[in-house]
């Protein structure tokens, strides 16, 4: 490609070069390339930029004057990374129709439910989300809920070559803070919700969703909670149209009379004069949330109201949400990624329809991360649960034992608690003690099949820590 071509959009220069490749990575140059210098959290590319021309690059995009040969100099380039990456994949989202879903929790669930119903309406869709990466019937697991850029664009591009109609994927408050999906022009963007999270990065709440409303502002329109307190901030001063959904009265899109099932939920859902009745396989309270907000996004891009409806029968769980892993015993081991305080709320709450026993709740906090969530995790879950275990979930390089004292601080004096640091030796204890009738929540990991411990990535799925635990279990 040549230069002119690449920077299209961007900004202008004299000499038209021939680009053989782009990169942001200083170990990755190579003869003819194209280096883009992006200041990181831990190193700043500029300090490399001298090293890629004497290495081979053509040129390098800059922020700031070097007073090196053959620099471009842009504003921002994290931006102009995403711009140069659709310019190189030949603008891929511009033959898809796009739908982005933000928001704290809900964002997988409400991905896979809006891919499920589009497939049984007849299209061929794309998927990028925190638990895989989808084109057509191929997958792979995802490394970041929305990817880098130009990782982004290629995968737009395999879409587009593999017949896809349309795209849908998770937004996180990260690549819009980071450009990643800048130059994207979204068909719908749908937000779940905002509670606590990632302040460690944003801190601020009013940062945070400052930061998602990025996204409404690259859309089409805009599909948000109407009971939400932070669906009219997500929404002021937008020109596109806004539906609004529900799991109760008020807003556009409505589910209601809902009847709880332990296999599912039935509802009704109201779309302006039209109703329909259905039934959802996938049980719990906030499942009845994440399938109307789909089904409003998908009414909001012209999916005709029977056809959506009649989909939603044919909607399936979310490895690592609200999961029931298959025990031959006479009580229930449910895994799920709650990792808010709001999310380890509503699968609790989930949990209780149904709820013969006790509920046993083992979770723990990722080292690293924003502190200030421990205590609130550790008081929602002495509330929800009869008995509380509190262990380790990714202490990366934080020790295990002061992630617990902060969840600590959280749970009353006198609530049932039980404190294991290792988390096999946890989910053992709970097994042992869980009796018929009990739910044994283990919340955090969900998808995830492995534990961060000082750097290292080490393999750790819960399900074969649970199938081996329960091999060993005398009854």
């Amino acid at each position: 490609m040549r230069l002119r071509q690449l920077l299209d959009g961007i900004t202008t220069v004299s000499e038209d070069l021939p680009i053989t490749a782009l990169t942001c990575d200083s170990r990755r140059v190579t003869e003819g390339c194209l280096f883009v210098c992006i200041d990181g959290v831990d190193t700043d590319g500029h300090g490399f930029a001298a090293e890629a021309l004497a290495n081979g690059a053509a040129a390098v995009v800059v922020e700031r004057d070097l007073g090196l040969p053959q620099q471009i100099r842009v504003p921002d380039t994290r931006q102009a990374w995403a711009l140069l990456s659709a310019n190189w994949f030949g603008h891929p989202a511009e033959k898809l129709k796009l739908i982005g879903v933000t928001g704290t929790n809900g964002k997988t669930s409400t991905v896979f439910m809006l891919r499920q119903m589009l497939e049984t309406c007849g299209f061929t869709v794309g998927l990028c989300g925190t638990v895989q990466y989808s084109v057509g019937d191929r997958t792979v697991p995802s490394d970041a809920t929305t990817p880098d850029a130009y990782t982004l664009q290629k995968l737009l591009r395999r879409m587009v070559d593999a017949g896809c109609d349309f795209a849908v994927m998770e937004v996180s408050s990260h690549s819009l803070a980071q450009q990643r999906v800048a130059g994207l022009r979204f068909d719908a963007a749908v937000f779940t919700n905002l509670t606590q999270d990632h302040l460690d990065y944003h801190q601020t709440m009013e940062n945070y969703g400052h930061t998602k409303r990025q996204l409404f502002l690259q859309s089409d329109c805009a599909v948000v909670p109407f009971d939400d307190p932070w669906s009219a901030r997500m929404t002021a001063g937008l020109t596109c149209p806004i539906t609004r959904f529900s799991a109760g009265e008020g807003g556009e899109v409505t589910a209601t009379d809902v009847v709880y099932r332990p296999d599912g939920v039935d509802f009704t859902v109201t779309a302006g004069d039209r109703q329909q009745r259905v039934s959802l396989p996938v049980p719990g309270e906030f499942s009845v949330k994440n399938a109307i907000g789909a089904v409003a996004a998908a009414l909001a891009v012209g999916l005709p109201f029977e056809a959506v409806c009649h989909a939603v029968s044919y909607m399936t769980g979310v490895k690592g949400r609200a999961e029931i892993v298959p025990t031959d015993r006479p009580f229930t081991v449910v895994i799920d990624y709650a990792h808010t305080p709001d999310g380890l709320e509503q699968i609790c709450r989930a949990l209780q329809h149904g709820l013969c026993g006790r509920l046993m709740v083992l979770f723990g906090c990722g080292g690293d991360r924003d502190r200030t969530k421990r205590p609130l995790m550790g008081a929602v879950a002495a509330k929800w649960a009869d008995l509380t275990v509190v262990t380790s979930d990714n202490p990366r390089f934080e020790d295990p034992n002061t992630i617990i004292d902060d969840i600590l601080q959280g749970i009353p004096s006198g609530s049932p608690t039980a404190v294991i640091p290792d988390r096999t030796e946890a989910i053992r204890w709970v097994l042992e003690h869980a009796e018929a009738g009990d739910t044994v929540l283990l919340a955090g990991k969900g998808h995830e099949t492995y534990q961060i411990v000082n750097g290292r990535v080490l393999p750790y799925d819960e399900r074969q820590i649970v199938a081996e635990v329960l091999a060993k279990r005398k009854d």
